[in-house]
Protein backbone atom coordinates (compact mmCIF):
# COMPACT_ATOMS: atom_id res chain seq x y z
CA UNK A 1 0.00 0.00 0.00
CA UNK A 2 1.11 3.66 -0.81
CA UNK A 3 1.12 3.91 3.51
CA UNK A 4 3.87 1.73 3.52
CA UNK A 5 5.76 3.86 1.31
CA UNK A 6 4.91 6.95 1.67
CA UNK A 7 4.59 9.70 5.49
CA UNK A 8 4.28 13.38 5.86
CA UNK A 9 2.08 16.05 3.57
CA UNK A 10 1.33 13.73 0.74
CA UNK A 11 -1.20 14.52 -1.62
CA UNK A 12 -2.32 10.95 -4.38
CA UNK A 13 -3.02 13.88 -6.68
CA UNK A 14 0.46 14.58 -6.90
CA UNK A 15 2.37 11.25 -5.82
CA UNK A 16 1.99 7.96 -7.15
CA UNK A 17 -0.84 5.28 -5.28
CA UNK A 18 -0.24 1.64 -4.92
CA UNK A 19 -1.40 1.05 -8.19
CA UNK A 20 0.54 3.78 -10.40
CA UNK A 21 3.39 2.20 -8.40
CA UNK A 22 2.78 -1.26 -9.36
CA UNK A 23 2.85 -0.06 -13.22
CA UNK A 24 6.12 1.65 -13.20
CA UNK A 25 7.45 -1.48 -11.36
CA UNK A 26 6.07 -4.06 -13.60
CA UNK A 27 7.51 -1.68 -16.24
CA UNK A 28 10.71 -1.37 -14.77
CA UNK A 29 11.40 -4.73 -13.83
CA UNK A 30 9.87 -6.90 -16.42
CA UNK A 31 7.03 -9.77 -16.06
CA UNK A 32 6.78 -12.60 -13.62
CA UNK A 33 8.78 -14.67 -16.15
CA UNK A 34 12.26 -12.42 -15.94
CA UNK A 35 11.93 -10.70 -12.50
CA UNK A 36 14.82 -10.79 -10.43
CA UNK A 37 15.00 -12.09 -6.61
CA UNK A 38 15.61 -8.46 -5.61
CA UNK A 39 12.46 -7.18 -7.20
CA UNK A 40 10.73 -10.16 -6.36
CA UNK A 41 11.37 -10.28 -2.54
CA UNK A 42 10.45 -6.36 -2.51
CA UNK A 43 7.11 -7.20 -4.23
CA UNK A 44 6.39 -9.86 -1.59
CA UNK A 45 6.70 -7.29 1.23
CA UNK A 46 5.01 -4.83 -0.30
CA UNK A 47 8.30 -2.00 -0.12
CA UNK A 48 9.21 -0.12 -2.97
CA UNK A 49 12.43 1.74 -3.65
CA UNK A 50 13.03 5.50 -3.52
CA UNK A 51 14.00 5.91 -7.05
CA UNK A 52 10.39 3.57 -8.28
CA UNK A 53 8.68 6.82 -6.21
CA UNK A 54 10.31 8.85 -7.41
CA UNK A 55 9.49 7.76 -11.30
CA UNK A 56 6.22 7.60 -10.51
CA UNK A 57 6.00 10.89 -9.60
CA UNK A 58 7.42 12.34 -12.25
CA UNK A 59 4.80 10.50 -14.65
CA UNK A 60 2.25 11.95 -12.84
CA UNK A 61 3.89 15.52 -13.45
CA UNK A 62 4.72 14.86 -17.83
CA UNK A 63 1.92 15.62 -20.03
CA UNK A 64 1.22 15.81 -23.57
CA UNK A 65 3.30 18.34 -24.92
CA UNK A 66 5.14 19.22 -21.81
CA UNK A 67 8.50 21.04 -21.77
CA UNK A 68 10.73 19.34 -19.05
CA UNK A 69 13.95 20.27 -17.79
CA UNK A 70 16.26 17.62 -16.11
CA UNK A 71 18.72 19.38 -13.88
CA UNK A 72 22.02 17.44 -12.82
CA UNK A 73 20.76 14.03 -14.54
CA UNK A 74 24.39 13.44 -16.08
CA UNK A 75 23.47 10.97 -18.29
CA UNK A 76 19.57 9.36 -18.17
CA UNK A 77 16.89 10.90 -16.63
CA UNK A 78 16.02 7.78 -14.76
CA UNK A 79 19.05 5.69 -14.97
CA UNK A 80 17.41 2.01 -14.23
CA UNK A 81 14.27 2.74 -16.38
CA UNK A 82 15.47 3.82 -19.63
CA UNK A 83 12.20 2.33 -21.12
CA UNK A 84 10.11 4.82 -18.79
CA UNK A 85 12.22 7.93 -19.46
CA UNK A 86 11.82 7.22 -23.28
CA UNK A 87 8.04 7.03 -22.81
CA UNK A 88 7.50 9.97 -21.13
CA UNK A 89 10.28 12.18 -23.72
CA UNK A 90 8.03 10.65 -26.31
CA UNK A 91 4.64 12.33 -24.80
CA UNK A 92 6.96 15.77 -24.29
CA UNK A 93 7.35 19.01 -26.97
CA UNK A 94 10.86 20.01 -25.37
CA UNK A 95 13.32 18.26 -22.92
CA UNK A 96 16.60 19.93 -21.87
CA UNK A 97 18.97 17.89 -19.76
CA UNK A 98 21.75 20.75 -17.75
CA UNK A 99 24.59 19.86 -15.99
CA UNK A 100 28.00 21.02 -14.68
CA UNK A 101 29.68 17.26 -15.60
CA UNK A 102 30.76 16.03 -19.26
CA UNK A 103 28.46 13.29 -18.68
CA UNK A 104 25.80 15.04 -20.17
CA UNK A 105 27.03 14.95 -23.28
CA UNK A 106 25.91 11.38 -23.22
CA UNK A 107 22.52 11.72 -22.63
CA UNK A 108 20.59 10.58 -25.66
CA UNK A 109 17.22 10.79 -24.10
CA UNK A 110 16.69 14.18 -24.13
CA UNK A 111 16.47 16.76 -27.01
CA UNK A 112 19.21 19.12 -26.02
CA UNK A 113 21.84 19.15 -23.45
CA UNK A 114 23.97 21.81 -22.16
CA UNK A 115 27.26 21.73 -19.95
CA UNK A 116 26.59 24.17 -17.19
CA UNK A 117 25.50 25.37 -14.23
CA UNK A 118 21.78 25.56 -13.49
CA UNK A 119 22.41 29.15 -12.50
CA UNK A 120 24.68 29.79 -15.88
CA UNK A 121 21.77 28.55 -18.55
CA UNK A 122 19.81 30.68 -20.11
CA UNK A 123 16.81 29.11 -21.79
CA UNK A 124 14.81 30.08 -24.74
CA UNK A 125 11.62 29.63 -23.41
CA UNK A 126 10.54 28.58 -19.51
CA UNK A 127 9.79 25.09 -18.77
CA UNK A 128 6.51 23.32 -16.97
CA UNK A 129 8.77 20.54 -15.51
CA UNK A 130 11.88 20.43 -13.73
CA UNK A 131 13.53 17.36 -12.03
CA UNK A 132 16.05 16.87 -9.43
CA UNK A 133 17.55 13.20 -8.99
CA UNK A 134 20.07 13.36 -6.26
CA UNK A 135 21.04 16.92 -7.22
CA UNK A 136 20.07 19.34 -4.28
CA UNK A 137 22.80 17.72 -1.81
CA UNK A 138 25.76 18.86 -4.54
CA UNK A 139 24.22 22.52 -4.28
CA UNK A 140 26.54 25.12 -3.26
CA UNK A 141 24.56 28.11 -3.29
CA UNK A 142 21.03 26.79 -2.35
CA UNK A 143 19.71 31.12 -3.20
CA UNK A 144 21.31 31.13 -6.39
CA UNK A 145 20.11 27.76 -7.28
CA UNK A 146 16.46 28.08 -5.85
CA UNK A 147 16.22 31.54 -8.05
CA UNK A 148 17.65 30.05 -11.40
CA UNK A 149 15.00 27.47 -10.61
CA UNK A 150 12.11 30.23 -10.37
CA UNK A 151 13.55 31.81 -13.77
CA UNK A 152 13.19 28.76 -16.11
CA UNK A 153 9.90 28.12 -15.16
CA UNK A 154 6.80 29.07 -16.39
CA UNK A 155 4.15 30.12 -14.17
CA UNK A 156 2.25 27.20 -12.82
CA UNK A 157 5.43 25.11 -13.44
CA UNK A 158 6.81 22.34 -11.06
CA UNK A 159 10.08 21.41 -9.16
CA UNK A 160 10.14 17.64 -8.45
CA UNK A 161 13.31 17.47 -5.89
CA UNK A 162 14.21 13.72 -4.72
CA UNK A 163 17.32 13.84 -2.53
CA UNK A 164 18.97 11.91 0.42
CA UNK A 165 17.52 13.04 4.35
CA UNK A 166 20.53 15.35 6.08
CA UNK A 167 19.77 13.37 9.04
CA UNK A 168 19.64 9.48 7.66
CA UNK A 169 22.27 7.11 8.89
CA UNK A 170 24.17 6.78 5.49
CA UNK A 171 24.31 10.44 5.05
CA UNK A 172 25.80 10.85 8.40
CA UNK A 173 28.55 8.66 8.03
CA UNK A 174 29.21 10.34 4.28
CA UNK A 175 29.61 13.88 5.99
CA UNK A 176 32.62 11.84 8.11
CA UNK A 177 33.71 10.69 5.87
CA UNK A 178 37.04 12.17 3.49
CA UNK A 179 35.65 12.63 -0.18
CA UNK A 180 38.15 10.01 -1.59
CA UNK A 181 36.64 7.24 0.57
CA UNK A 182 33.41 8.08 -1.17
CA UNK A 183 33.29 6.21 -4.23
CA UNK A 184 35.14 2.94 -2.86
CA UNK A 185 31.94 2.78 -0.64
CA UNK A 186 29.49 3.51 -3.31
CA UNK A 187 30.28 1.22 -5.79
CA UNK A 188 30.72 -1.83 -2.83
CA UNK A 189 27.44 -0.85 -1.74
CA UNK A 190 25.34 0.24 -5.08
CA UNK A 191 27.71 -0.10 -7.75
CA UNK A 192 28.19 2.63 -10.40
CA UNK A 193 31.35 4.69 -11.69
CA UNK A 194 33.64 7.03 -10.18
CA UNK A 195 32.57 10.00 -12.48
CA UNK A 196 29.58 9.71 -11.65
CA UNK A 197 30.31 10.66 -7.69
CA UNK A 198 30.53 14.44 -7.23
CA UNK A 199 31.40 16.08 -3.81
CA UNK A 200 28.36 16.79 -1.51
CA UNK A 201 27.26 20.06 0.31
CA UNK A 202 23.94 18.83 2.43
CA UNK A 203 22.89 22.69 2.37
CA UNK A 204 19.23 22.00 0.95
CA UNK A 205 18.44 18.33 2.52
CA UNK A 206 15.94 18.79 5.11
CA UNK A 207 12.39 19.47 4.53
CA UNK A 208 12.44 22.51 6.68
CA UNK A 209 15.10 23.90 4.67
CA UNK A 210 13.81 22.88 1.14
CA UNK A 211 10.10 24.17 2.93
CA UNK A 212 12.04 27.91 3.26
CA UNK A 213 14.22 28.00 0.50
CA UNK A 214 11.26 27.48 -1.97
CA UNK A 215 8.80 29.60 0.43
CA UNK A 216 11.31 32.43 0.01
CA UNK A 217 11.50 32.48 -3.76
CA UNK A 218 7.58 32.70 -3.95
CA UNK A 219 6.97 28.39 -4.41
CA UNK A 220 4.19 26.96 -3.12
CA UNK A 221 4.81 22.88 -1.28
CA UNK A 222 2.49 21.45 -3.20
CA UNK A 223 3.39 17.27 -1.59
CA UNK A 224 6.27 16.07 0.22
CA UNK A 225 7.01 12.52 1.57
CA UNK A 226 9.71 10.73 3.23
CA UNK A 227 10.61 7.42 1.46
CA UNK A 228 12.43 4.69 3.20
CA UNK A 229 15.29 3.76 2.03
CA UNK A 230 15.90 -0.09 2.45
CA UNK A 231 18.83 0.06 -0.76
CA UNK A 232 21.66 -0.24 1.33
CA UNK A 233 22.21 -3.76 1.35
CA UNK A 234 19.80 -4.16 -1.47
CA UNK A 235 22.50 -6.05 -3.02
CA UNK A 236 23.30 -9.15 -0.73
CA UNK A 237 20.21 -11.47 0.19
CA UNK A 238 20.80 -12.04 3.44
CA UNK A 239 21.46 -8.06 4.36
CA UNK A 240 18.53 -7.20 2.08
CA UNK A 241 15.88 -9.79 4.03
CA UNK A 242 17.37 -8.24 7.58
CA UNK A 243 16.61 -4.71 6.24
CA UNK A 244 13.26 -5.64 4.90
CA UNK A 245 12.83 -7.11 8.19
CA UNK A 246 13.76 -4.00 10.79
CA UNK A 247 11.30 -1.89 8.18
CA UNK A 248 8.15 -4.11 9.12
CA UNK A 249 9.32 -4.18 12.76
CA UNK A 250 9.36 -0.41 12.43
CA UNK A 251 6.10 -0.41 10.74
CA UNK A 252 4.41 -2.25 13.45
CA UNK A 253 5.85 -0.23 16.11
CA UNK A 254 4.37 2.99 14.17
CA UNK A 255 8.58 3.96 14.01
CA UNK A 256 9.79 5.94 11.04
CA UNK A 257 12.39 4.18 9.63
CA UNK A 258 15.76 6.00 10.28
CA UNK A 259 17.02 6.04 6.57
CA UNK A 260 15.04 7.65 4.14
CA UNK A 261 14.86 9.92 0.94
CA UNK A 262 13.06 13.26 0.72
CA UNK A 263 10.05 13.61 -2.42
CA UNK A 264 9.63 17.44 -2.62
CA UNK A 265 6.61 18.76 -5.28
CA UNK A 266 7.06 22.77 -5.49
CA UNK A 267 4.86 25.06 -7.46
CA UNK A 268 5.52 28.14 -8.84
CA UNK A 269 2.35 30.59 -8.79
CA UNK A 270 0.24 31.29 -11.93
Amino acid sequence: MISNVLSGDAKEALLPSSGELKEVFDKKYGGQDKIGWGPTRRQKWGYYLPADVYEGCVVKQVFDGCSWIDIGGGRSLFPDNPGLARLLVSRCSRVVAVDPSENVKENDFTHSRFQCCLEEYRPDACFDLATLRMVVEHVEKPPEFIDALWRVLRPGGRVVVFTVNKTSPITLVSRTLPFALHYPIKRFLWGGDEEDTFPVRYRMNTKHILGELFRRQGFSELAFAYLDDLSTFNQFRCLGRLELFVWRLCQEAGLKYPENCLLGVYEKPT
